[in-house]
């Protein structure tokens, strides 16, 4: 039976011990994540109600709120109205998870001091009026497209809100709200009768905006230039003197231990 040095073993398995580790502890929820897919890690967030908060912000949690208030019912509506099992399906899973974000944004308010509507607005009741109206599979055409047009609305909104706002509690609310548009979404087109064609068309992209300014460009090739040109080699050289060390480090542990022990002849004996 061949026997196992265990720090060699050790030497093996360290490094990708500690990646494995290192990476589960700043995103616990890569594990869950499909393949090359990162999930937003949202516990990497603060939610202090720390910094200032806009107008355009409270305007966001507001919608946010009234999304659930009309969303909820259309969700019940479809698992009651609807005779195709993957509408049904839809309706109970958007309808169970406005109810988790509707907390979510509940809880927001209370921190922001934002007075939230607690009935639908005008035009989503006209939404829920048609839908108790239709039947079959007009009242499915009617839910998954008007539930496709506000989410393809509320999509870009959330964008603006999660790259501008200066207040931690929004900042993770559209964070949340943006991963639970994007299931909803999925989930929407999932019953294949989404009229794409029906929905706005993007602006073409500005030739402006297509490339970097001048101005940046000019600026970064500067920065470039001006970079010392004697950090790359101090870098080398560094790097070359640690392995070095670490090399020479290295080969004295293990050749002591390799060695076998031989006790002085003059502690012993005489000279």
């Amino acid at each position: 039976m061949l026997a196992v040095d265990p720090m060699s073993l050790w030497s093996r398995l360290w490094g990708p011990a500690i990646a494995s580790v290192a990476l589960i502890l700043l995103d616990p929820a890569t594990a869950r994540a499909e393949p090359s897919v990162p999930v937003p890690p949202n516990g990497l967030l603060t939610d202090r109600a720390a910094g200032t908060i806009s107008a355009a912000d409270k305007d966001f949690v507001i919608k946010v709120r009234l999304a659930g208030l009309w969303e909820i019912p259309a969700g019940d509506m479809a698992q009651q109205k609807s005779n195709d099992p993957r509408i049904k399906e839809i309706g109970r899973s958007i309808a169970t998870q406005h109810g988790a974000l509707d907390e979510l944004t509940r809880n927001a308010a209370k921190k922001l001091k934002v007075t939230l509507p607690d009935k639908p607005n005008a035009d989503q009741q006209s939404w829920l009026a048609e839908m108790r109206d239709a039947e079959g599979t007009d009242f499915d055409q009617i839910y998954i497209d008007r539930l496709r047009a506000a989410h393809g609305k509320i999509f870009p909104a959330i964008a603006t809100i999660r790259s501008s706002t200066r207040n931690d509690t929004v900042r993770k609310l559209a964070q949340q709200a943006n991963q639970f548009v994007m299931t909803h979404l999925t989930l929407l087109e999932s019953s294949g009768i989404v009229d794409f064609n029906g929905l706005p068309t993007a602006p073409p992209p500005s030739a402006a905006t297509s490339q970097p300014p001048a101005a940046t460009s000019q600026v970064l090739a500067a920065t470039e230039d001006q970079l010392p040109r004697t950090t790359t080699t101090v870098g080398l050289l560094a790097l070359g003197g640690g392995l070095a060390i670490g090399a020479f480090a290295t080969k004295r542990i293990l050749g002591n231990r390799r060695r076998p022990y031989r006790p002085r002849r003059d502690r012993y004996f005489g000279a």
